[in-house]
């Protein structure tokens, strides 16, 4: 993957360049709140790419309706599109954060309650994503 300039900012930078909300999810580590976000019933046909770097993450075969209020797709685009990291934000309860690989920006979480073939569901913030429509 080539280096993306794009990719190393300072929080400045980062806070001129998004909007407040993206701002906040991205790399304040928020989310927003369920059924708001402008992906969460999109049918539309494409890739979806981190809004804070244009890195390809999730395509819109492997998404599905999970009813949760997110977007939610059962797999990345490529594995090494996405990392993971433990998230205990939560008092007495411990995720697994899904962030973009390329520039940490906070996506959303997975979970193991997804539908085959890998049974995983990516529950990712709409303000995260860009939709590049086909």
């Amino acid at each position: 993957m080539s280096k993306n300039p794009e990719v190393e900012k300072t929080d400045r930078q980062w806070q001129e360049s998004l909007t407040p909300e993206q701002y906040q999810i991205c790399r304040r580590k928020g989310t927003e709140p369920p059924f708001t976000g402008q992906y969460h019933d999109c049918k539309d046909r494409g890739m979806y790419l981190c809004v804070c770097c244009r890195q390809p993450l999730f395509s819109s075969d492997a998404k599905f309706d999970s009813g949760s209020g997110w977007p939610s797709f059962f797999q990345p685009c490529a594995a090494a599109a996405i990392s993971a990291a433990v998230d205990q934000s939560l008092p007495g309860m411990a995720r697994t954060e899904v962030l973009c690989s390329a520039c940490g920006a906070h996506l959303g979480h997975v979970f193991p309650d997804g539908p085959q073939p890998t049974g995983l569901r990516y529950c990712i913030n709409s303000a995260a994503l860009e939709l590049e429509r086909e």
